[in-house]
This record gives structure tokens, sequence and C-alpha cells, in this order.
């Protein structure tokens, strides 16, 4: 596990990237537990004016790569391979909420599970799931 802590000094230590701050993505909660996160509608949609099925690709990745990293053992660092989203809903206004599980955490591969809702009424939008490799740090 991380040498910080907590997951909240391990976010303010790595941070979140110049991507999830272009989508203005903040995170509000990280433990071993899960990680959860919020991101705007606004500036996050497609022409139409819901949110872009990618938009909720980076929230998941962003969410379920960096809670990866934090659970990551001693000297290795994790990998994205795999990342799939059912969209089942959307969101027009306000936020989405991330909430990222690890279903499986071994030693060389972790899966999670972000699902993510709007904040207004909790509706599911999303269901994400990432899984990542552990590689050696360089």
């Amino acid at each position: 596990m991380s040498k910080v802590n907590s997951g909240m000094e391990f976010i303010a230590a790595r941070g979140l990237g110049k991507l999830a701050a272009k989508m203005e993505i903040e995170i509000l909660e990280f433990t071993p537990d899960r990680a959860v996160a919020r991101m705007p509608v606004s500036g996050n949609t497609q022409p139409i004016g819901l949110v872009h099925g990618g938009a909720y690709a980076v929230l998941g990745e962003t969410l379920g790569s960096m809670h990866a990293n934090f659970l990551a053992p001693t000297d290795k660092v994790a990998v994205g391979v795999d990342i799939n989203a059912t969209h089942t809903s959307s969101a027009t206004e306000g936020y989405v909420i991330g909430v990222c599980t690890p279903i499986r955490t071994g030693k060389s591969l972790t899966v999670h599970e972000i699902v993510i809702t709007r904040d207004s009424d909790g509706a599911r939008c999303s269901t994400v799931r990432i899984t990542n490799f552990y590689k050696p740090q360089r």
C-alpha cells in the first residue's frame, strides 16, 4: 500500500493529472475501501447536452487507476489494461458522482467497478469496470 498515511494525502501528493483537471474532477473521499469523486455536467457534454460517454469513462478510469495505485504492492505501479462502460441513463445538469470499489485486488491485477450516478436523484448513469496490471515501477 501507499507510504502516505491517507488516501487524500496520496491524491494530494500524486495529483489526478491534466485531463482530470480539465474535466474538473474532484475527489470527495479516498480510502482503502472506496474512492468517490464528482464531475460537473457542464463542459463534459455531447452536442445535444448529455454527458459524453467518454467523460464517464474518464471519470471511471481516473478513480479506478488512482485507487489501484493507492493499493499497489511496494515498488509496483498500476496501468490500465481494460476498461468498459455501460451507459444506462444520462445527466444534463449539476454533477455526476462516481463511486469506485475494488472487485478484486491481487498481486498482479486489480479490478474495480465504478458506479456513476446523477447527484440530483441518484439515478445510475453509467457502470464502468477497469482492470489494472501491476508492473515494476521504474
